[in-house]
């Protein structure tokens, strides 16, 4: 695992941050990613954030990557540097750390997200906003992916936003072609655990 992440710092280079996603390791597993000298954790769920942070809370730096529910909020306030799925007005009355906004570009309705002609409404309502993120459809493809990064990195600059979370274990070499600042890799850095 460790030559795995570090092929992958290597390849992206270090003006990109890797987020390794935790979301099929269990509590015990995370000692494997401090032994490999993963530095930044992404959490999909807010309780598996809070048991996971109490056991290597000094262990990685941790971002909140799942969807964001303005009840948990808090929860992510308290545990994390970044969130990067802020989607929600709701959400952003109570999240107090800096995020990245969420834009769904697919238009698909079983995504979260801002759409696009919305976003601008959005910004205004949140300060802390350092960047945007987005998920573009499941494709085995990775140039298909590449019209969504480019959009966004448009978008970001539209609003003077430097920071774009896109890209993951697919696609990421194409997400940071077109400007990814963070990649939130799984399967390529421990293997697919997915149940």
């Amino acid at each position: 695992m460790r030559e795995r992440y570090a092929a992958v710092r290597a390849e992206v280079g270090e003006g990109v941050t890797v987020v390794v996603a935790t979301k099929y390791l269990t509590v015990d597993e995370l000692g494997v990613l401090a032994d490999a000298g993963v530095a930044v954790v992404g959490e999909n769920r807010a309780q598996d954030l809070a048991e996971k942070h109490e056991r290597w809370g000094d262990a990685f730096r941790w971002h909140f990557i799942g969807h964001l529910q303005s009840r948990k909020a808090p929860v992510v306030s308290e545990l994390c540097e970044l969130c990067h799925s802020l989607a929600s007005e709701s959400a952003a009355a109570k999240l107090t750390i800096p995020a990245l906004v969420e834009v769904n570009l697919s238009g698909e309705p079983t995504k979260s997200g801002v759409a696009p002609d919305e976003l601008g409404a959005f910004l205004a309502s949140y300060g802390a906003v350092r960047g945007l993120m987005t998920m573009p459809p499941a494709t085995g493809d990775p140039e298909a992916s590449r019209p969504y990064f480019r959009r966004l990195r448009e978008l970001a600059e539209e609003h003077g936003l430097r920071e774009l979370s896109m890209g993951t274990s697919q696609d990421y070499r194409v997400a940071v072609e077109e400007g990814a600042t963070h990649i939130r890799v799984g399967s390529t850095v421990f293997g697919d655990r997915r149940p």
